[in-house]
């Protein structure tokens, strides 16, 4: 049976593996059409690097085979226009021009794997950050692109039906949510959507085609997206989204979105990526999006198991939605480490075969970006491979997901703690701990911690060394423990990150109709802890917050917090003050926002405390509409 009309037959009926260790419920509504679908865009370059792929017995195995022998039935594949220099370099990512998705298309074709092409309709990564033309269509008028884009449409979906690649959906860009091919306009960008859906549609009015958007957690975004494709006509079948659990919406609330979309288009619907790391390992020393540090949303456990309820998630979750699901992919599932003993030695291959997220040679397209920071894979452990290339048991929830699945229970991993403590005083940590076991149940088992941090310093000397983070690792019943230990400076700012349910110590003086001034729990703009007070207004700002400290010793003191925030135009024109007050003296430190997590800490020294020992402290801003951003991380500490 061939889903969605493939330009050959093709048998994408769900695969039944066998259970190597997961425990799974069954699906209640997964059906057997919906698409299990992965991006392996990377295979090629990674093959040439000297990457292996094997089967669960450790026999070295055609990735595709190894795909479909455990449930995948469809493979999405990017395509760019020219991803080489002048000397023919490769930008990495992949290599993925056209040739390079022939390829892998033929290989796919031969596991009965359709595949959706990814046009993104520009030299390298097309993202909401990066909307850029092709080198060779920048000076293009709009009318101009739209040939360009039809004629490399039409000519590349000839030349992949020709080679035997079953082409079942045709993705016209890639998360075009803020424009495509170098437009922003809304209406330019709608007839480059329609250039495309043309060629496709001569080609075949079989193949579907696919519009792909993303930031699905903003709310309203989706259906205003939809109304403008609506409004100027634009031929499409499926709307599609990126949803990373780590940065926007669980599986039940997208699902909801979806469903909105749906119902008031009659489109379609589909998640074209998704993802979830099973370690914090970093395997080829290039750093990973998802780490012990990054500040990321976590609902899954970092495991093999925690990846396998992910997939289940979505599989379960949008198929739900109805006969108008079409189905997920989760991308780049084999993007593995290339053998090296280091990063310089793997940069050798990053460099010649393109198997990095960007070679150097990047810079003449991308040069504030893949020409700074080229490197290899920050997705590595989010595959659905080790390190060696052996699949992970996860791999087989695809072909599972719709029977279920039993196994022992077992502990699967400990949890993740954050512990404060301030200089000088002595730190204690837990002696017992939470495990998250592999069926979900949650269970309490002693931990033995290790007497040293990451970086060698004896644990019970933290308090000593200084303001900092320091990990602590333990084991708790064969679960790997982890404690991040941040010593910070004695401190007489009363719930001073917001965390504490009661904030009755601080006044909030709303001095011009904010409409959002309130603590926010989202870990994501926090710099510590998961709160932080947040603002935003589609009017002219301006607040104040303060506290009052009484009780303090006289002498000369330190006050700081925390900040972060955009849209607040020029630094020098950004009105925000941290203050102090103390002994009928005001003190001021002019500071300002430069975006999401840019985290600037200012501070003001030698505020003198008098007999009295009381100090007012604060933020007062004046911004205009729209500006946004948090505070966190309020100190109010003696000097030395």
């Amino acid at each position: 049976m061939c889903v969605f009309g493939c330009s050959k037959k093709a048998k994408v009926t769900t695969v039944i593996p066998k259970n190597p260790g997961l425990i799974l419920p069954k699906s209640a509504t997964a059906r057997d059409d919906f698409i299990r679908g992965v991006d392996v865009s990377t295979v090629i370059a990674l093959e040439k690097s000297g990457v292996v792929f094997r089967d669960f017995d450790g026999n070295e195995t055609d990735l595709f085979k190894i795909l479909r022998e455990n449930g995948v039935n469809y493979i999405r594949v990017r395509v760019w226009v020219n991803p080489y220099d002048e000397n023919g370099n490769s930008f990495g990512g992949g290599n993925n021009d056209l040739p390079t998705a022939i390829e892998i298309g033929k290989r796919a074709a031969k596991y009965d794997l359709p595949l959706l092409v990814d046009f993104h309709y520009s030299d390298f990564w097309a993202d909401p950050q990066k909307q850029k033309a092709p080198r060779a269509w920048e000076n293009m008028s709009v009318e101009q692109k739209c040939d360009a884009i039809y004629d490399y449409t039409k000519k590349s979906l000839k030349e992949l039906r020709k080679s035997g690649a079953i082409v079942g959906m045709v993705q016209v860009g890639n998360e075009t949510t803020t424009g495509m091919c170098g437009e922003k306009n809304w209406m330019n960008v709608c007839k480059l959507m329609n250039a495309g859906a043309k060629a496709i549609r001569e080609i075949s009015k079989d193949i579907k085609v696919v519009l792909h958007f993303t930031n699905p957690e903003k709310e309203g975004e989706y259906l205003h997206i939809a109304q403008i494709l609506s409004h100027n006509k634009v031929d499409y079948d499926v709307f599609a989204s990126s949803d990373y659990p780590f940065w926007h919406l669980g599986t039940k609330d997208l699902a909801k979105v979806l469903r909105e979309v749906s119902e008031a288009t009659g489109k379609e619907v589909m998640v074209a990526e998704f993802s979830w790391a099973y370690t914090y390992d970093d395997g080829d020393n290039s750093g990973n999006s998802v780490s012990e540090d990054s500040a990321v949303q976590r609902p899954y456990a970092v495991s093999v198991q925690g990846q396998a309820n992910c997939i289940w998630d979505y599989i379960n979750d949008i198929s739900a939605i109805g006969p108008k699901a079409l189905g997920v992919f989760y991308w780049e599932p084999a993007w593995l480490p290339v053998p090296g003993n280091d990063r310089e030695s793997r940069q050798l291959s990053w460099e010649k075969y393109g198997s990095g997220w960007a070679s150097s040679y990047a810079a003449v397209y991308d040069p504030d970006d893949a020409g700074i920071y080229y490197g290899g894979s920050a997705w590595d452990n989010q595959a659905l491979f080790d390190f060696q290339g052996k699949p992970l048991a996860s791999l087989a929830t695809w072909g599972l997901a719709a029977v279920g699945a039993e196994a022992p229970v077992h502990p699967d991993v400990a949890e993740e703690l954050d512990i404060r403590v301030r200089l000088g005083e002595k730190l204690v940590l837990p002696q017992q701990i939470n495990v998250l076991n592999n069926d979900g149940s949650k269970s309490t088992v002693p931990v033995k911690w290790n007497a040293t941090t990451d970086n060698g310093i004896p644990v019970e000397e933290i308090p000593l060394r200084g303001v900092g983070e320091y990990k602590v690792r333990g084991t708790a019943e064969n679960a790997q423990a982890l404690a991040r230990v941040d010593a910070i400076e004695l401190n007489y700012v009363e719930n001073p990150s917001f965390e504490e349910s009661d904030t009755s110590m601080w006044t909030l003086e709303n001095l011009s109709n904010v409409s959002e001034l309130f603590v926010m729990d989202k870990q994501t703009d926090a710099k510590s802890g998961t709160k932080s007070l947040h603002y935003y207004s589609e009017s002219p700002i301006h607040f104040k917050v303060s506290q009052t400290v009484r009780g303090l010793a006289p002498g000369k003191y330190k006050v700081s917090m925390v900040l972060h925030g955009g849209d607040a135009g020029k630094r020098e024109d950004q009105q925000i003050f941290l203050f102090a007050v103390s002994g009928g003296k005001e003190y001021r430190q002019k500071t300002f926002t430069d975006g999401w997590r840019a985290f600037f800490t200012p501070e003001i020294h030698d505020v003198v405390v008098d007999a009295d020992g009381t100090v007012t402290l604060g933020v007062e801003a004046q911004l205009p509409a729209k500006a946004w951003g948090s505070f966190d991380d309020f100190v109010l500490t003696p000097q030395k």
